[in-house]
């Protein structure tokens, strides 16, 4: 989807001048995605770099389905350019290009290519559905937004509630979402100030985090990096200098690797070992958090051994055996994974010079997911040692849960943001393990047992001794809940049930959020989203069409006359069905005329 709307707004550069010096993993992704841009303006054959990559990946891809999905596109967006001046396809081929070099696979790549003509052309998911089918309309349908003339300061918690909902049948419609941002923030200087400052602060509140959540670290970098680039310039620039006058460096960054490949050989462990340079967001972040003055950017090398999981800890030991380790700067993601799945063995050691040198350990298989997250099964074919009943995919699985309960937009989407803060804290309650955001109460927990739980949460015990509700949770906290209907729990006969008010100043969790609030909602009715108005929008026309024995082989007429009748698409026709804006006997008499008479 294009931030910068349909008709006008563009390729411009891969990166502002400045950022385009940014440093990243193995210098391939970025690098071999800027090269794209270049190449577009002076070769006749607009595809031929898309193609090969693609194929450079999956050798029996099937180019010319992806070659057929370019020449639709262009058609469709012939005329249309961006506030750039560039023309508008530049940016569907960009999009593809970042999707293909993720390795995605021909379905993904084609629906990328195609993935703004439903919205912002006469192209109809009908005809899309006949050219390409299911698979590529539902992802296009997927990133497809709800039009804000219509539905206001609902469509983006509407348009982003429907994201989730089709990525919870296929996640590549946030893949094509993701490199559709990313496209998109690298172009933003086309923009206006305001509106620059905007998109980048939703794409660092909503699309990062959920970048971190699918694991795809090759595309959240460079997200990172470009969200940093628009909202703190200075910041980035006096980064950016010191990233150009680092002298020898690379030198001893070569000479750590050189030594640390040596004790590794020493102790038999087989792996490789090169320089993982941090990107500028990293450097940021780190530098702000510990109050630095200059940027703080500590070497760092990774170590990715060609073996077994234990054969990572071997690692460790001959790297502490070759060099001190720095006291709490140990971290094992490898017994204790992150929330995307990722693991590494983390450490700091007093390095050459007396220099901190940060260490990563991995497996191959570790260093796969780590990069790509989700698309690594699309990159590679399966692998015997990928993470052992590994579902990274949970978190989307409880949003769909809660989200059906959420039907007012804006509290969808703060529900989302909070559900993917970055900070986690795993806490232990009634023998299951519950992850939740740093800063979560008893309350949150007993939530997450159950809403009757939470609504008769009464008192908690902390690792065994009684704490107020309120007390925030730290990673290993064992908790206890006690609600009213506990047998041994005593409870005042006018005591007041149900949760308290209070409560909203401090939860955490969507899910305790949601429930509260819908506790306490004054009006006591279910509301409606706007998926619920869609539905009962088709359900009403397709019951007044009864009354005249009539029904729909397709949607094709239904469609045809939203268009006749000035809505964006069929479901924003739907949802005035439903609202009765539009009458539905109205609507019927129309479809039937259309449909009897054509001409």
């Amino acid at each position: 989807m294009d931030v910068d709307a349909g008709h006008g707004a563009a390729l411009g550069r891969a990166l502002p001048a400045a950022a385009q010096t940014v440093p990243t993993q193995e210098g391939s992704f970025t690098q071999r995605l800027r090269s794209f841009f270049s190449f577009q303006s002076n070769n006749d054959d607009p595809v031929a770099t898309l193609t090969r990559t693609h194929r450079n990946i999956h050798p029996s891809a099937d180019v010319a389905v992806v070659r057929r999905s370019y020449a639709i596109a262009e058609s469709m967006h012939r005329g249309q350019f961006r506030k750039s001046g560039d023309p508008y396809i530049t940016h569907p081929l960009a999009v593809a290009q970042i999707c293909a070099e993720l390795g995605m696979d021909t379905t993904t790549i084609v629906a990328a290519l195609l993935h703004d003509t439903v919205e912002d052309t006469s192209y109809t998911l009908e005809a899309l559905h006949g050219d390409f089918g299911p698979e590529v309309t539902h992802l296009v349908d997927g990133v497809t937004k709800f039009d804000k003339a219509y539905y206001g300061k609902a469509a983006e918690g509407e348009t982003i509630r429907k994201m989730i909902v089709a990525a919870g049948k296929d996640v590549r419609v946030l893949v094509i979402k993701l490199a559709d941002r990313l496209h998109n923030m690298r172009t933003l200087d086309a923009r206006s100030p305001a509106s620059r400052a905007r998109i980048a602060t939703a794409t660092l509140d909503v699309l990062v985090p959920l970048c971190d959540r699918l694991g795809i670290q090759a595309l959240k970098r460079d997200l990172d990096d470009v969200v940093l680039y628009h909202l703190e310039p200075d910041s980035f620039a006096r980064i950016d200098e010191h990233v150009k006058n680092r002298p020898g460096w690379d030198e001893y960054l070569a000479d750590v690797s050189g030594k640390a490949r040596l004790a590794l050989r020493h102790s038999r462990v087989d792996a490789q070992v090169t320089p993982r340079p941090r990107h500028y967001y990293s450097i940021w972040k780190d530098t702000v958090a510990g109050g630095h003055s200059v940027p703080l950017d500590l070497p760092r090398i990774a170590v990715v051994v060609d073996g077994p999981d234990t054969d990572c800890y071997a690692a460790l030991g001959a790297i502490h055996g070759r060099w001190r380790p720095v006291a709490g700067r140990f971290k094992d993601f490898i017994a204790s994974p992150k929330n995307n799945l990722y693991r590494s063995l983390h450490t700091t050691v007093v390095g050459p010079e007396g220099k901190l040198v940060e260490v990563l350990i991995r497996t191959e298989t570790m260093h796969r997911y780590s990069e790509y997250g989700v698309a690594t099964s699309y990159r590679y074919p399966k692998v015997a040692d990928e993470p052992p009943g590994a579902d990274q995919l949970t978190w989307l699985k409880r949003v769909l849960d809660w989200q059906q309960d959420t039907t007012d937009a804006a509290q969808f989407l703060d529900s989302l943001r909070c559900d993917l803060a970055e900070g986690q804290v795993t806490v232990f309650a009634h023998g299951n393990a519950y992850e939740l955001p740093s800063g979560s109460t008893p309350v949150d927990v007993a939530y997450e047992l159950s809403p009757r739980q939470g609504d008769q949460c009464l008192a908690a015990t902390i690792n065994g001794r009684l704490a107020p509700l309120s007390s925030p949770l730290r990673d290993g906290d064992v908790v206890e809940i006690f609600s009213e209907t506990d047998d041994h729990v005593e409870v005042e006969p006018n005591a007041p049930r149900g949760p308290r008010r209070e409560w909203l100043g401090f939860v955490k969790s969507s899910q305790a959020q949601m429930q509260i609030n819908r506790f306490f909602d004054e009006k006591n009715e279910p509301g409606i989203s706007i998926a619920d108005k869609v539905r009962l929008g088709r359900a009403t026309i397709g019951l007044t069409l009864r009354k005249h024995d009539r029904g729909l082989a397709s949607e094709v007429p239904l469609r045809r006359l939203a268009e006749e009748l000035g809505y964006p698409d069929l479901e924003t026709l739907l949802v005035a069905v439903c609202e009765r804006s539009l009458e539905p006997d109205a609507v019927v008499e129309q479809l039937i005329a259309l449909v009897d008479h054509p001409d």
